[in-house]
This record gives C-alpha cells, structure tokens and sequence, in this order.
C-alpha cells in the first residue's frame, strides 16, 4: 500500500512580509480615498484594522511619511496628508511643465519596440481594469507612463516626473478607482499610442497634459467638500 503524498506544509509569512503588507494595505486605503485627506490615523484603529502589532503600524507609518502621503506633526500624531487648493495647483503646474518637456522630447514616429511595449502594458492596464484590481491597475498605469515618458531620452527628467507622480499620488489613484475616471484614461492611454506612430509633438504633449486634469479636479472638489480635520 502506497503512502498518500503529504502536501507542503505553509510557510507563515515573515516579519518583512507582515510589515510589507501592513505598508500596502495603508497606502492603498489612503491613495484610493478610503481615508480621506486630513484624517487622523490613530493607531490603535489601525492595529485592529490590519491585525497588526503597534510596531508595525508604526513602522507603516514612517514609511508612508517618507513617501509624502502622511504627515506626522508634534502634538496631533499622523494624518492623511491634506493639500490645500493652492498646493495642488502649483504642483500641478511643475508636473504640467515636466510632462510636456519629456512629450516633445519624445522622437516621433517613435520605434516600434515603444508602441509594441506600450501596447502590451495597455493590455494588462485593460486586464486589471476589468477585474477592478486597483493595486494592479495603479500600477500597470505608474508602468505605462514610466515607459512612454523614458523615451525622452533623459533620465533625470524622468526621474524628476516620477518624483512628482510619487508627490500626486493620493490626488490621482482615486481617479482610477472611478468608473467614469478609468474609462477616460483607457481612451486617452489608446490615443497617446495612435499619436506615437504619427509626427505631431504637440498633439501629444497636450493630451498628456489633459490626461492628468481629471484626477486634478476630482481632488479640489474632494477637498472643498471635506474641509480638514482640527
């Protein structure tokens, strides 16, 4: 008689896993709006959300401190980092001017190695959209702009975009988890890939410019409508 095949025993995830996915689960609740700008994160709250012990948390909050979307001030403990109207306009207007510069720099008819790269990020972008995997669809969409805009063939202007992709994301994920919001940049991510194949710069440094404007507006109206916590 033959022994039955044992199956592997589970491995419990290590202490870096189990911070790493405190740190996920706190970004993604802040970056898709779950929490709102301004929010107070008590910790003890985020302990029994997470199931998480009070270092991790702590720890998740440091780095998200780092990453420019929470704000640990004396006296008040974290929040949700809230922009004022102002902020986000004049953010936006170094990420409007980095986004064209690095659009026209962008050599046209680009190669067919960019258009079938984007392509294939496009459809995973597409993939993740129809499944509503926010966490995939954030980041096939961080993918895809990182790609076109690297084509610009400086490095240090890329870099200085994503910093600033960085610095906007929790003015801009939201708008990827709104159908409305989604569908628009699906039709403006096909269009920059047409545009890519013809000649016309400008017509594609403004509609990468235009292709920023909805989550822009979506986060003025969020911060009119809830005004930060005292």
């Amino acid at each position: 008689m033959t022994a039955e095949p044992t199956l592997p025993e589970l491995q419990a995830p290590s202490r870096e896993e189990e911070q790493a996915e405190v740190i996920r689960r706190l970004e993604e609740d802040i970056i898709f709006g779950r929490f709102a700008p301004g929010l107070r994160l008590v910790e003890d709250t985020l302990m029994q959300r997470y199931g998480a012990s009070r270092h991790f948390v702590r720890q998740a909050l440091f780095q998200l401190e780092r990453q420019g979307i929470v704000l640990r001030e004396k006296n008040v403990g974290a929040t949700v980092r809230f922009y004022s109207a102002e902020e986000v306009r004049q953010i936006y207007e170094v990420r409007e001017m980095l986004t064209r510069q690095a659009a026209l720099m962008i050599a046209l008819p680009a190669p067919q190695s960019l258009i079938d790269q984007l392509s294939e990020l496009q459809r995973h972008y597409c993939i993740k959209a129809e499944a509503q995997d926010m966490r995939g669809i954030h980041e096939t969409n961080d993918a895809f702009h990182l790609a076109l805009f690297s084509a610009c063939g400086n490095p240090y202007l890329v870099r200085s975009l994503q910093d600033y992709m960085n610095l906007t994301l929790p003015m801009r994920a939201k708008n990827l988890a709104d159908s409305e919001g989604l569908a628009l940049s699906r039709r403006q991510h096909e269009l920059m890939i047409e545009l890519l194949k013809g000649r016309d710069s400008w017509a594609l440094a403004q509609l990468c410019v235009d292709h920023m404007q909805y989550s822009k507006a979506d986060y003025l109206v969020r911060i009119s409508n809830d005004k930060k916590p005292q």
